[in-house]
């Protein structure tokens, strides 16, 4: 199986493939962000997908989380790293750092949150959004480059794409959260239920706007730090590539089978079609149960 990573702002390219490809990858769900870059990375298959496309064109509300997710399954992966520019929330996550979350809260609203519906429901469990086996592999690379970083954390997803008023930055402060984004929710409840392990690098580019000692955030701002956090990423990457491709599926995180009790509507009541749509999402248990 092969490794995804989805790139966030700042990260829409990676160095170091062979034999490197962008390609068109159609989803059941729509038209992913962009073509789909697959290569070889140190021997070992890599599919990089970058979340905003090249160029930075899509904005969080806007993005296909469903089509990116079912392409890089139809891809191969069955394991992803996800990037994300974030803002911090506590003092001592600060720009340039990242943390490696372990919780979402989600406050978006304007997006399609699950690959299923009416005549096909599904319960997956987020209690634990995050795949440990994954994570752990990411704080084993970061730790080895000497990467400043926390493992653990609370990820609150925004709407956007304004950024926070001060009231809310203060809201989300007091509610014990980290670091606040836009981009990881749907993308993690989605991977769940395509049976996919999902791990956050969340790369801290400043204080929202919660922090007296510090301008309020802005684009020009968020770009500059990017800079350094993008080399930095591209510097993991080459760190963790090896460690998550020895990883032996499934985890036991239990990510490669999140869909075994998740399934509520009975076979005879199932939508046809929309078991035809989810053959690769649910591919699993739809083979399983010969659907």
């Amino acid at each position: 199986m092969a490794i995804g990573i989805i790139g966030g702002t700042g990260l829409y390219e990676i160095d170091g493939f062979e034999n490197a490809q962008w390609v068109t990858v159609e989803s059941a769900f729509g038209e992913p962000s962009d073509q789909l870059l697959i290569g070889d990375y140190e021997g070992h298959r890599l599919v990089f997908l970058p979340r905003h496309g090249r160029g930075h064109r899509i904005p969080p509300s806007e993005i296909n989380y469903r089509a990116n997710i079912e392409a890089l399954k139809r891809a191969g992966v069955d394991r992803i790293v996800s990037f994300s520019a974030v803002g911090s929330l506590k003092e001592e996550h600060k720009p340039t750092d990242f943390v490696l979350v372990d919780q979402f809260v989600d406050r978006t609203f304007a997006r399609e949150k699950t690959f299923f519906g009416t005549g096909f429901v599904a319960h997956v469990s987020m209690a634990d959004p995050i795949c440990s086996t994954t994570q752990n592999a990411i704080a084993e690379a970061a730790a080895e480059i000497g990467l400043t970083h926390a493992v653990g954390g609370t990820y609150l997803t925004m709407e956007g794409p304004q950024f926070s008023s001060r009231a809310e930055s203060e809201l989300y402060r007091n509610w014990g959260c980290d670091v606040i984004g836009m981009t990881n929710m749907p993308e993690a409840k989605l991977a769940r239920e395509a049976e996919m392990a999902y791990a956050t690098v969340a790369m801290v580019t400043d204080y929202d706007c919660w922090h007296n000692g510090h301008d309020n955030v802005s684009t020009a701002s968020i770009l500059e730090v990017l800079k350094t956090n993008t080399i930095h990423a591209k510097n993991l990457i080459k760190a963790l590539v090896s460690k998550l491709a020895a990883l032996q599926a499934p985890f036991n995180s239990g990510a490669h089978t999140s869909l075994e009790h998740a399934i509520a509507t009975a076979t005879e009541h199932r939508d046809p079609g929309l078991v035809a749509k989810l053959d690769v999402v649910a591919s699993r248990v739809i083979d399983e149960a010969g659907w």
